[in-house]
């Protein structure tokens, strides 16, 4: 069974209404995004019709995501803070009430200016998602651009949590093995990226150990080339990338088939299910 660590179902939905007819008849589990509670209610009813149906999980997670403070505060800036804290109040009933599997995606993006004059407001939110994930030993999803010095300062709290996933991650080999080798129970995840030459994230999908890799779309945002935006049907062109980037690195995992049953058993061990 395919499965996917990130991606945002209502969003996908919107471009194309049979994406959760598509996701079940290819099996893919699904670690599922949302940041406010509309869109979160919309995909646990989506969640709770697949168990009942016996079709593949989705797995809820829920945070602000860093990009907020700066893309909904509009011209006059950061985003409202009642606003955030409303959010910050949906984030802890959630976790309370035991409905998410992970709380994600949060962290740092610094990639723009526009990001970076928002880097007070990233810092505080990460500290309350953080909190959040300690205090309900749940998991956290973690979004990085340009900001990998910002994770390694929070390496204490960070081995603290059951486990880390780094969605779309494209930091170094060399940073991928300094994470684990500090404790921390990090999981990191590759999408279209390794098929469209990024040199970082394809030497991490060929050399970091399986078991601590998975595979994501973040469908619908970011599409193969040539494609206006990614869907589940783009797990197997991923997963055959990154066997065949293991097999010229002479890394385990080299077989699409035996890596892609070890993705699944990576992705149920990080939100919840039991190894097949």
């Amino acid at each position: 069974m395919a499965s996917d660590a990130h991606a945002h179902p209502c969003d996908l939905l919107e471009r194309c209404p049979g994406a959760e007819a598509e996701r079940r008849r290819l099996g893919v589990s699904c670690a599922a995004s949302a940041w406010n509670l509309e869109e979160f209610e919309a995909q646990e009813n989506l969640a709770l019709e697949a168990a009942r149906d016996g079709a593949a999980p989705l797995a809820l997670c829920f945070a602000v995501h860093p990009q907020f403070p700066a893309a909904c505060g509009g011209e006059g800036g950061p985003a409202p803070r009642w606003e955030t804290a409303e959010l910050l109040v949906t984030l802890e009933t959630l976790a309370a009430e035991k409905r998410l599997s992970a709380v994600g995606e949060t962290g740092f993006d610094l990639y723009s200016k526009a990001y970076r004059d928002t880097e007070d407001e990233q810092e505080e939110l990460f500290r309350r998602h953080l909190n959040v994930a300690l205090r309900r030993d749940l998991p956290v999803v973690l979004h990085i651009r340009r900001a990998m010095h910002k994770v390694f300062s929070y390496s204490k709290e960070l081995k603290a949590l059951p486990a880390v996933v780094f969605h779309s991650y494209s930091g170094t080999f060399a940073e991928g093995k300094s994470l684990l080798g500090r404790g921390i129970n990090a999981y990191f995840s590759f999408g279209n990226a390794v098929l469209l030459n990024h040199k970082a994230a394809m030497e991490s999908c060929a050399r970091l150990p399986p078991e601590r890799l998975l595979t994501e779309t973040d469908a619908p945002y970011q599409p193969p080339r040539g494609r206006p935006f990614s869907s589940w049907a783009d797990l197997p062109a991923i997963i055959a990338g990154a066997a065949a980037l293991r097999r010229e690195a002479g890394s385990p995992g080299g077989d699409s088939a035996e890596l892609e049953a070890a993705l699944d058993r990576n992705f149920r061990q990080v939100y919840g299910w039991a190894p097949a």
